[in-house]
């Protein structure tokens, strides 16, 4: 999976669901590997080989990019579990 094309997906599906920008940024952290400001290209990326697993585990091919609508439910999955722990 490209980790570029998955951003492209997240900020598209983002950019008119301010609500949801906490919950991105969250996961984004979670996702990122350590230090990942130490190494260009200096964004907190998730590894290509945890894309690659997570595409696989998914859809069953791993390049698959993320679908939007996919991406959607998992964020708005991943809000309403941090308010009911909460």
């Amino acid at each position: 999976m490209n980790p570029i094309k998955t951003m492209v997906v997240a900020i598209r599906v983002l950019a008119v669901r301010p609500w949801l920008w906490p919950t991105a940024l969250r996961q984004l952290r979670n996702f990122a590997p350590d230090g990942w400001w130490r190494r260009a290209p200096f964004l907190p990326i998730p590894d290509r080989a945890l894309l690659e697993f997570r595409s696989t585990t998914q859809y069953g091919d791993p390049n698959h990019a993320a679908d939007a609508d996919d991406l959607l439910a998992w964020l708005e999955w991943c809000r309403a579990e941090a308010r009911r722990v909460a």
